[in-house]
């Protein structure tokens, strides 16, 4: 077993209990598959670090694998790109790097086996044809008029598909599973298509190429993998995973796939497509563009992979999707680069500064340290202090607000590491804007020596003459609202200040020589990154990475609002503003506690669910977390429903159902709820059929029980009708039957989920197995 930390979360708990149990000999082999269409995004960072990190703490492997199964979008510079983003974010897969065109052959001879075994037909109806027979959820599926072809005729068509006789869409080979499954997936999905386009790394070997729903369950079962992560879209993919592993096996190990909450990341898109479309319409230099969300656009900002591996921490491993705050990965990114960054000064929109009673030519050397407040850490480098100086336009007010701290007409203020100085005079320009100011020092002021001279604030600056000119990216956000997915075009939504270049900015003379890919912090004005592709030797162009955190942006966006005070108008291409404060972040247990706080109904609530109807503190937490979420609560438990199945059915199904939408909006209302909950209590749903239920409920309303008896839902303790659903399933899979008896113990499932088919779903299904495996023998 590893050294390595173990994660604490529930992918984690079923790998133990395999362990435990002794499944799969001990092994534990996780996968990362992406498809060579794109470069990784930042939710691909998410699964990395997930499967490398279960693998590595429980001392197995993880495979680096490309599903190169669509050769009309995949290219070998997607393939380069994803193999340095993983290995750049930790991940080893030492020898163990695959291509699912490694396993084209083996797929196609389990291709062959379904055929021979009558569980595959070729179908050549067009595509859309295709698709209007599979029905909808609320409608059943047509069978192919080629359904029923003869195996020897299907035969013959998949060896023509691969001989190439076919055009694109003119055949397909399909499963035959299902038409009426309540699964529109199952419904007889497609296994193989007609693709006549060169592949990357087989050539024009292969004119059929497998659906992902094929390709993906061989895959893992070709190389030993025990744990197959995806995230929940896959969900309803599982059964078809079962499927074909059930049907080409017996496979050992015999993977299992599991799901978790992909990462939905606020004032960002995530979709290939979207991004593609980004990078093709030019609203982006490229994939690299620090603001992409892909890997590689992180790495060019300067956000680092423990930075990365932090925000994944924090955010954890859910079961159910929703959209994660921008300002957790902020608050991580920001924590990592407070520790690595050493502090350097930066004037980004210069203002010329003067001080008049400077000896005149003098040049005074300050040794400032990297670390000002760590001087443990030491190092330090020599700063040029003289008569002529640059500080930032901003850190000037002709008429400044009550609570200014930086320089104004005939304030003070100190200069970082140097000296107080004073504003005397100010000079103007034609037009009336600010060109320069004029200053005096105090000489016994020195930071240091007179560091007891109070000022107004500190300011940085740099030595005008020899300070080095430099182009300095700010970059924000790319888009401006929380969801631009949610918009109907989101390039709408593209924020126009996401990058302006101030290129008259100037450093300190430290800088000149440093290195692509360094990294600083500049005083009070953020981190910034040498960028690893446009700074050549002495002359580092800079990327900021993120801003710090400032107070005073608040109330610098309040005086926005108020009439204009007399600033001088920046000459200089404007700076993206500052970013928001980065006040204190609080978890969302604490931003509830607060706000039952402020409304008493709701801590009386609160404090109602802990001790009269003695839920657990986490379920009274969630359900007076807002007025209508309690409301809904309430009203189901008014309608007799027990709390605690009442919590747990909104808690872990309903609010997953609802998605963005609040309870109050579903046409299933809290009363509804209620007695939907009371027949649960009652014992005349199973679990699977209350799912089913539920989920018909919170889409299209209506009463629970009649819905239920429409449906035919409600639990049978019929024996007979049992018996008979057990005769019907067992002879129309009397092939898996068989195998079952011979020895293929994991046909169980299959046949499992046949009879409780026949049965409606409204079975119980420890009593369908136990009958079940007493009838098999």
């Amino acid at each position: 077993m590893s050294d390595a930390p173990r994660p604490r979360n529930f992918l984690a708990e079923i790998v133990e209990a395999d362990l435990a149990a002794g499944r799969n000999g001990g092994r534990v082999v996780t996968r990362f598959p992406p498809e060579p269409n794109g470069y990784l995004h930042i939710g691909h960072s998410k699964s990395i670090l997930l499967n490398f990190g279960l693998a590595r703490a429980y001392g197995g492997r993880t495979h680096l694998r490309f599903d190169d199964t669509n050769p009309v979008t995949e290219e070998t510079e997607y393939v380069e790109a994803i193999q340095d983003d993983v290995r750049w974010l930790g991940g080893d897969w030492g020898g163990h790097l695959y291509f699912a065109s490694d396993f084209f052959d083996r797929m196609y001879a389990c291709a062959e086996r379904l055929v021979r075994e009558g569980l595959a037909y070729v179908d050549t109806q067009s595509q859309e044809t295709i698709r209007e027979q599979r029905g909808s959820f609320d409608r059943p599926g047509v069978n192919s008029p080629f359904r029923d072809r003869p195996v020897a005729e299907n035969q013959d068509l998949l060896r023509r598909m691969k001989a190439g006789e076919f055009p694109d869409g003119a055949a397909v080979l399909r499963a035959k599973i299902d038409m009426s499954h309540p699964n529109v997936l199952m419904r007889d999905p497609l296994l193989y298509r007609v693709r006549h386009a060169r592949h990357h790394r087989t050539g024009d070997a292969w004119c059929i190429y497998p659906m992902y729903d094929f390709a993906h369950p061989l895959e893992d079962a070709c190389e030993g993998v025990t744990h197959s992560i995806c995230t929940l879209e896959f969900e309803s993919n599982r059964e078809l995973y079962d499927w074909v592993l059930d049907h080409t096996g017996p496979w050992d190990p015999r993977p299992r796939q599991y799901e978790f909450a992909r990462l939905a990341l606020g004032y960002t898109v995530m979709s290939k497509r979207k991004l593609l479309r980004l990078v093709n319409e030019q609203r982006v230099s490229g994939w690299d563009d620090p603001r992409m969300p892909t890997v590689a656009g992180m790495r060019r900002r300067g956000v680092t992979a423990e930075a990365l591996r932090d925000f994944a921490d924090l955010i954890g491993v859910a079961k159910n999707n929703s959209l994660v705050d921008i300002g957790k990965l902020e608050f991580a990114t920001r924590a990592d680069l407070e520790r690595r960054s050493p502090r350097a000064m930066a004037v980004i929109h210069p203002l010329a500064v003067s001080i008049e009673n400077w000896p005149a030519g003098k040049v005074e050397e300050l040794d400032l340290p990297w670390w000002p407040g760590e001087p443990e850490r030491g190092g330090s480098r020599k700063v040029p202090f003289g008569g002529e100086l640059f500080i930032e336009r901003d850190d000037f007010a002709l008429d400044p607000p009550k609570d200014w701290k930086r320089l104004a007409p005939g304030r003070e203020v100190r200069l970082a590491g140097a000296y107080v100085i004073r504003c005397d005079e100010v000079v103007r320009g034609p037009d009336g804007d600010v060109r320069a100011l004029r200053c005096t020092y105090d000489p016994a002021s020195r930071t240091g020596e007179g560091a007891a001279r109070r000022a107004g604030g500190t300011l940085h600056w740099v030595h005008a003459g020899l300070s080095v000119p430099a182009e300095v990216r700010m970059y924000d956000r790319l888009f401006a609202v929380e969801q631009p997915d949610a918009e109907e075009d989101f390039i709408a939504t593209i924020n126009p200040d996401s990058l302006t270049v101030a290129k008259g900015a100037r450093v300190e003379p430290a800088l000149r020589d440093a290195a692509p890919g360094s990294r600083y912090q500049f005083l009070r004005q953020g981190y910034f990154f040498a960028d690893p592709v446009d700074s050549v030797p002495g002359a580092p162009v800079w990327n900021r990475t993120i801003t710090l955190k400032d107070t005073w942006s608040a109330r610098a966006r309040e005086a926005a609002a108020a009439p204009r005070r007399a600033r001088e108008p920046r000459r200089e291409e404007p700076a993206a503003a500052p970013a928001a404060p980065a006040a204190p972040r609080r978890s969302r247990a604490e931003a509830r506690a607060e706000l039952r706080a402020a409304n008493p109904a709701l801590a009386a609530r609160h404090a109602h669910y802990l001790s009269a109807l003695r839920l657990p503190a986490d379920d009274a937490d969630l359900l007076a977390a807002d007025p209508g979420t309690a409301a809904y609560f309430d009203a189901a438990i008014a309608a007799g429903a027990r709390p605690a199945t009442a919590a747990k059915w909104l808690l872990n199904d309903l609010a997953g159902l609802a998605g963005d939408r609040d309870l109050a909006a579903l046409p299933l209302d809290g009363a509804g709820f209620g007695r939907f909950a009371a027949l649960v209590d009652a014992g005349r749903l199973t679990p699977a059929a209350a799912k089913t239920l539920l989920g018909e409920l919170a889409a299209r309303g209506g009463e629970p029980e009649a819905r239920m008896q429409a449906l035919g839902l409600e639990r049978r303790e019929d024996a007979g009708a049992l018996e008979a659903a057990l005769e019907k399933a067992l002879a129309a899979h009397a092939a898996e039957a068989a195998r079952y008896r011979a020895g293929e113990k994991k046909l169980l499932g299959v046949l499992l989920g046949a009879v409780m088919r026949e049965a409606g779903g409204a079975a119980d299904a420890a009593q369908v197995r136990a009958a079940l495996q007493k009838k098999l023998g």
